[in-house]
């Protein structure tokens, strides 16, 4: 499970990469300057507020059981081309032996 620092962290560096500066960003999601600054800082969140400020960066939250979130990174990462053929090799070679077993 992510921490709430990492959460603040992708998305404040998600907002920077969008071009957007706090004062832009808060007009889109109609949040104060200070509730904002909470968050980016790590404050705890309402679930509903996460869910606002991805809706406006148009990004979804993925609730994924821990036993596969290894499996949904490789995919992500596979689709963005960054998945070597080791690392496509030892997940396969671990999905034979969960079968095994």
């Amino acid at each position: 499970m992510r921490k709430s620092s990492e959460i603040a962290k992708f998305l404040k560096e998600k907002r920077i990469e969008l071009g957007w500066n706090q004062k832009d960003f808060l007009m889109k999601i109609g949040m104060t300057q200070q509730q904002y600054q909470r968050i980016e800082s790590g404050s705890d969140m309402r679930v509903s507020t996460l869910l606002r400020i991805l809706a406006a960066m148009d990004l979804e939250y993925l609730i994924v059981p821990k036993n596969d979130v290894r499996d949904v990174e490789r995919l992500l990462q596979k689709e963005a081309g960054k998945v070597s053929a080791a690392d496509e090799l030892q997940s396969f070679e671990k999905k034979l032996k969960d079968l095994e077993d």
